[in-house]
């Protein structure tokens, strides 16, 4: 198509620059702002973050439901992505259309309507009250398992369109070949499934955690002031507080866990492969 290369990095370098001048530039002086000081560069900005309580807390409870959300997301998805690659053709378009139908509806409306479901005269309290396992409603909204399906809700297609780019490039005989050898589900899956599948994994693993790390309208609806993740912590640094240093901070501290979870799980999928 090219001459040469030279030409083909010519005709890039416009929309590199561009890219460059409107994303990373900003991102670079947002994130130098951590490093900064009167006296320089340093990182006592870091260290004033993590000694707070409430800052730890925050950063806490966000690696934890990232964590969970993601784990669970991994179960499920994996048993959905199996379900639909055993499917016929036809059926298997019409359930992919299905995952993929909840991407194409606002988040914010996706996550209201949680609200409905889960409030205290939502559909899940009526349920519970009308079966006799509670004579009042319980308090779902605004906890950290609000948050939690909300997010789970939320990212979950991202984790089965994976799997299923993954799972779709299962040699067919590999699994009927391991069960007639005597192999259990288990089996098939920890030797077989998961380790011809791990690409499919992280590249799942690492957009639902992403996501779940650095989503804002779900936290915000669902959990409120009483359930602070580090999106919603940098929104009110931000807006309230006009604190840029600690933004700063929060912001490196979620590109750093971003990058981390990448890592790492190329790295479990890496050493599970091997073994």
């Amino acid at each position: 198509m090219f001459n040469n290369r030279a030409e083909a990095l010519a005709l890039a370098l416009p929309a590199a620059i561009f890219a460059a001048v409107v994303f990373l530039v900003p991102v670079i002086l947002l994130l130098s702002e951590g490093f900064r000081s009167a006296d320089g560069w340093t990182l006592s900005a870091y260290g004033d973050f993590f000694s707070q309580p409430l800052n730890q807390t925050v950063f806490l409870r966000t690696l934890r439901l990232g964590v969970t959300v993601t784990a669970v997301a991994a179960v499920i998805g994996y048993a959905a992505a199996y379900a639909i690659v055993s499917l016929p053709p036809g059926a298997k378009g019409r359930m992919i259309g299905l995952v993929v139908l909840p991407l194409m509806i606002s988040p914010v409306a996706r996550t209201y309507a949680w609200i409905v479901i889960l409030g205290r005269t939502g559909i899940v309290n009526q349920a519970l009250m009308a079966v006799g396992l509670s004579d009042e409603p319980f308090r779902i909204l605004f906890t950290e398992t609000a948050v939690f399906i909300g997010l789970l809700q939320l990212f979950l297609p991202l984790m089965i369109i994976s799997l299923v780019s993954a799972l779709e490039n299962l040699p067919r005989d590999a699994v009927p070949a391991a069960r007639v050898l005597g192999a259990n589900w288990f089996q098939v899956f920890w030797k077989i499934i998961l380790p011809l599948t791990r690409e499919g994994l992280v590249v799942g693993g690492t957009l639902v955690f992403t996501g779940s790390m650095t989503a804002y309208i779900t936290p915000a609806i669902l959990g409120g002031s009483k359930v602070l993740m580090l999106e919603t912590l940098l929104y009110q640094q931000v807006t309230v507080a006009n604190n840029f240093v600690a933004a700063s901070v929060i912001a490196f501290i979620l590109i750093v866990m971003s990058f981390a979870a990448n890592i790492l799980l190329k790295r479990i999928a890496t050493a599970r492969s091997k073994t």
